[in-house]
């Protein structure tokens, strides 16, 4: 897929990773991306990328990301300015880590993760990206029928791409009870959904981030990351957002790459 004239919608895009692939995707010609975040900076941050760019194609929404009719107002404003949506990088996620089951040592009694966080986490990390994806590819879907297409063929190109965010946390990670569910889930998501969505000429693929210098991880602690983190990545740092930026670039553009791409910076969990 070229990228030059599309339009694109990035979640999270407020800071770290989703940041990172607007401004590379701008910088790789897109007419224009949909800046999504409820982060009261976004506008404040699509203005600096239009900077950096020298033109406007960022286009700030501020909202919740989980919310079906913000999502569709999105998807409409940016198709009534700037065309259909061909690309979208649902990169918005929170945590909310801690043991799955802690004994109270004064007590003996167990407390269980609170369910109430565990399904914030579901509708942040996997439900809604799953949505932001499926309202692109049903409106492609669409405008091919009203055009009367039906199965897409490749001498037609590459209708429209999707990469989700996963995480090395997928496999499982001490604390992270419903992340790595939800990370896990995404495998799930988008293999389904590269079977359904191929038949409108849409790819669809999960990129799996190792720890990259985002403010989530920044919130673990820089000691916490310096004693726990750095001395099992072969990379011996944080990984760049734009390094997994370039990644995610890669898997939207070259239409042979397909599945998962684990982007761990040698990472091996201790023992």
């Amino acid at each position: 897929m070229e990228f030059t004239n599309k339009v694109a919608v990035v979640t999270g895009g407020a800071s770290g990773i989703g940041r990172a692939v607007a401004a590379t995707l701008a910088r790789r010609g897109v007419a224009a991306v949909a800046l999504v975040d409820m982060h009261d900076a976004i506008a404040d941050v699509a203005a600096e990328l239009n900077a950096e760019a020298g033109r406007t194609v960022a286009v700030p929404f501020r909202g919740d990301t989980t919310d079906a009719a913000f999502r569709a107002s999105v998807y409409d404003a940016m198709q009534e300015r700037h065309g259909r949506v061909t690309i979208c990088v649902p990169a918005a996620g929170i945590t909310r880590d801690d043991l799955a089951v802690r004994v109270d040592k004064a007590t003996g009694r167990a407390r269980i993760y609170p369910i109430e966080q565990f399904r914030l986490v579901v509708e942040v990390n996997l439900i809604a990206p799953v949505y932001w994806v499926l309202e692109m590819v049903g409106r492609i879907a669409e405008d091919r029928a009203a055009r009367g297409l039906k199965r897409w063929t490749a001498d037609e190109g590459v209708q429209g791409a999707v990469v989700f965010i996963g995480s090395i946390s997928s496999q499982g990670n001490r604390g992270q009870i419903s992340y790595a569910s939800t990370k896990a889930g995404l495998e799930g998501a988008a293999a389904t959904i590269m079977k359904e969505a191929i038949f409108h000429g849409v790819r669809c693929s999960v990129i799996h981030p190792g720890f990259t210098d985002t403010p989530m991880v920044r919130a673990m602690g820089m000691d916490y990351v310096a004693k726990n983190i750095l001395p099992y990545t072969q990379l011996g740092r944080l990984i760049r957002p734009e390094e997994i930026a370039d990644a995610i670039c890669f898997m939207l553009a070259n239409s042979a790459v397909s599945g998962e791409l684990w982007v761990d910076a040698g990472w091996h969990a201790p023992a």
